[in-house]
């Protein structure tokens, strides 16, 4: 099937924003942007005069679909608490393809979403980045696993300390880490012996030591932060760092280490000590000082479907438009490692848009029509 959507003004994200514009879409993939009207022949042709066309937006960091919405206990599958490391569990595993979340979050124009175990764990397990329209997994996924989920801070400590077990305490956290990862060196030192047994937990941590997978590490204050930054210099780990509420306390370091964060959810009260500097002010700092981020809901903290209102108020506090629009496009694209499919309007990419009735973001918060691989949903 080929589309045109013709008219419309283009944030492409990646190259240059055009007045009016036209996407061209064949088999789902965007074949060409180009400025002007344009309709070919063959095209079943949209209408977008008046309206503003960007990339499918992305979320990050949700659990969309392993915290179901409407329901209690039994939808609630994104902590085995059970044992601190856990690598090995799968998010794919645990993900509800008719969860309302995926709708919720089509219908406010976030078309991609990483999900994550929860943060109960030292190490939870392994993300994926999902479509949010779908009837599996398997027709959804993009990549998985994208990441293996740490937690640092009071979750872990307060989980397990309730449980009499270790960690209670941040430094039992960072040494149960620590110990877990020399145990995964020592793993892939006798890979290839002929006593050699397979251990997935072990096979996902060697993993994260060989540099195939990110720590995506659950830390909000700036210790925190600073501490899973150290253990990820100590094994040579690639480190993200998820909500990063005090992010803004210490945003040199991250830049001078090329840490990138990903912001939220900003739009909570503080019902915790570790939210006491949270601020939609963090992005803008964080772009001021050159560090890669995005913005995040962490649904059903915040309803996914939000993800713009989130960033009409870090637009507020000072972010840039352009980098407020990367945030939630091309940024966690990157970060979730498929900036080659999703996250930017250009030719080979899933034609994954949206159409706005005004400016995004700052004339409104709710998308006028919305696009996954290429089909209007």
């Amino acid at each position: 099937m080929k589309t045109a959507i013709v008219g419309a003004k283009i944030y492409p994200v990646e190259g240059p924003d055009l007045a009016e514009g036209t996407i061209l879409i064949e088999d789902g993939k965007i074949t060409a942007v180009v400025a002007g009207r344009v309709s070919p022949e063959g095209y079943e042709v949209i209408e977008a005069g008046g309206l503003v066309a960007t990339p499918g937006l992305i979320d990050a960091h949700t659990h969309v679909g392993i915290s179901e919405e409407g329901i209690q206990w039994e939808g609630e599958d994104y902590n085995e608490t059970t044992d601190p490391i856990t690598p090995h569990l799968r998010v794919i595993d645990g993900i509800f393809p008719a969860d309302i979340g995926f709708a919720d979050a089509c219908r406010g124009g976030v078309t991609t979403v990483g999900i994550h175990p929860g943060s109960a764990n030292v190490i939870g397990g392994q993300g994926a980045a999902l479509k949010t329209v779908g009837r599996t997994v398997e027709e959804m996924a993009v990549k998985a696993p994208v990441a293996i989920k740490g937690a640092f801070g009071e979750n872990p400590k307060r989980v397990y300390g309730e449980q009499k077990k270790a960690p209670s305490t941040r430094i039992g956290t960072a040494g149960v880490l620590r110990q877990a990862l020399v145990q995964a060196e020592n793993y892939r030192r006798k890979q290839g012996q002929d006593s050699f047994e397979r251990n997935l937990a072990q096979e996902a941590l060697v993993a994260l030591l060989d540099g195939e997978l990110p720590l995506f590490a659950h830390a909000h204050r700036a210790d925190d932060i600073m501490t899973a930054l150290r253990l990820a210099k100590e094994f040579s780990l690639k480190l993200v760092i998820q909500h990063g509420t005090e992010a803004h306390l210490i945003a040199d370091i991250l830049a001078k280490e090329a840490i990138p964060v990903v912001v939220g959810p900003s739009l909570t009260g503080r019902s915790k000590v570790e939210l006491r500097e949270r601020t939609f002010k963090t992005p803008a700092v964080l772009a001021e000082n050159e560090v890669a981020f995005a913005i995040m809901t962490d649904h059903p903290v915040i309803p996914v479907q939000y993800l713009p209102v989130c960033v009409r108020l870090a637009i507020r506090e000072g972010l840039a438009f352009a980098a407020a629009l990367q945030a939630v496009t091309l940024a966690p694209a990157r970060i979730l490692g498929i900036a080659d499919r999703v996250g930017s309007l250009v030719a080979g990419k899933d034609a994954d848009l949206v159409l706005w009735s005004g400016e995004p973001f700052i004339d409104t918060e709710e998308p006028t029509q919305v696009f996954i691989n290429g089909q209007k949903q």
